[in-house]
């Protein structure tokens, strides 16, 4: 039983065939920025896209179409959404194309696996789109009654990564209470609480801690200060908050090895290199822990501590430095658990196994 993978990234496509839990091969097609420029929208870029993806497969004698049975592609800008898998359906498909929701390469997950399943003769899926919306009444209070907070987060490898930690906590994941944080470009704090993230920071917007290219919560005064005295336009300002902020906007850097390499030097008292102070590079990293572990405590007040464990995952989970600033101010909460890395492609794979083996069932999108 394999499943092919399609998950698009704004410069990037990403395919994947598994064999239930078993990667069979993985091909990373790049793009080129000129190229992708010519389409005035996302949803234009779905024939290039797929024929590239086409040609890719064409190259892999691993890949028999005859033996896939599914295609799943990563979910983009929808409606706000339960978690699970859902198949491709005519409504999805004219929310992505129309960008109903927001424009992003993402939306192409669907539209692409769309036409790569009808070639094959197989159903399309999406699962775990970054819209899902589980929010309890509570967590979506601010103190104006114009605005709501908003669940957009890592939903993805939020879910499979606390599915694996319930697996090693010897529990089902409908019976776990979990904080679940993943660390990356921007991070994105949950608290799963029986199966459901039932409170989570608006990562996309850059809400909660600020990470590597998010600025995270901004004192409200300070930020209105700013706004006004500068005049610059919203998309200039939504950079700042979701691109150019958070340690890229400290240190002109988002790449964490770089990071962590000037640290090492400063540590063990070499000169600094690459026009990067070590001294600072520490410190800024020692505050976005800092900001990650009390946004893992404040949820822990959700459940009044009761929590069975927190989970760090995400690219960042890989730097030894994060896991141990984080680990030592939550660790009194529960115990630490650590799965690096994204694993979109393998959380793709896993979450439609378990429709094609009857241990989920799939949901509907519609209205």
């Amino acid at each position: 039983m394999q499943i092919l993978v399609i998950n698009p990234g704004s410069t990037s496509t990403k395919v994947a065939v598994y064999d239930r839990a078993t990667e069979v091969f993985r091909v990373a097609i790049s793009h080129d920025l000129r190229e992708l420029s010519r389409f005035p929208r996302v949803a234009d870029q779905l024939q290039f896209r797929l024929q590239v993806v086409l040609q890719a497969l064409r190259t892999r004698q691993e890949y028999r179409e005859e033996k896939i049975c599914a295609v799943v592609g990563r979910g983009g800008l929808l409606r706000p959404l339960q978690g699970g898998v859902y198949p491709v359906n005519e409504a999805m498909k004219q929310d992505l194309r129309a960008a109903r929701y927001g424009s992003h390469a993402s939306n192409l997950g669907a539209l692409i696996a769309d036409s790569l399943a009808r070639e094959i003769g197989v159903p399309a899926y999406i699962a775990e789109p970054v819209v899902v919306d589980e929010l309890e009444p509570l967590a979506r209070f601010t103190g104006l009654p114009e605005i709501s907070r908003k669940s957009i987060f890592h939903a993805l490898n939020q879910r499979a990564t606390a599915k694996r930690a319930a697996r090693e906590l010897g529990k089902p994941y409908g019976s776990c209470t979990l904080i679940v944080a993943h660390l990356g470009g921007g991070t994105s704090v949950g608290i799963h609480v029986n199966g459901r993230v039932v409170d989570v920071n608006n990562a996309l917007d850059g809400d909660g801690p600020f990470a590597i290219e998010r600025a995270g919560c901004l004192p409200p005064g300070d930020w209105l200060r700013y706004v006004v005295s500068r005049g610059e336009d919203a998309a200039e300002l939504q950079r700042k908050l979701t691109g150019r902020g958070g340690v890229v906007a400290h240190l002109g850097i988002n790449d964490a090895r770089e990071l962590e390499a000037a640290i090492d030097r400063h540590l063990a008292g070499l000169p600094d290199s690459g026009g990067l102070d070590g001294s600072r590079c520490l410190e800024v990293l020692r505050a976005l822990c800092y900001q990650t572990a009390k946004e893992v405590c404040s949820l822990a007040a959700v459940v009044a501590g009761l929590v069975d464990a927190v989970v760090l995952t995400g690219g960042l989970s890989h730097v030894r430095r994060v896991v141990s600033e984080i680990s030592e101010r939550v660790s009194f909460l529960a115990p630490v658990l650590v799965f690096p890395g994204e694993n979109e492609m393998e959380a793709l794979a896993a979450a439609v196994t378990d429709v094609l083996e009857h241990r989920e069932e799939p949901r509907q999108y519609g209205y």
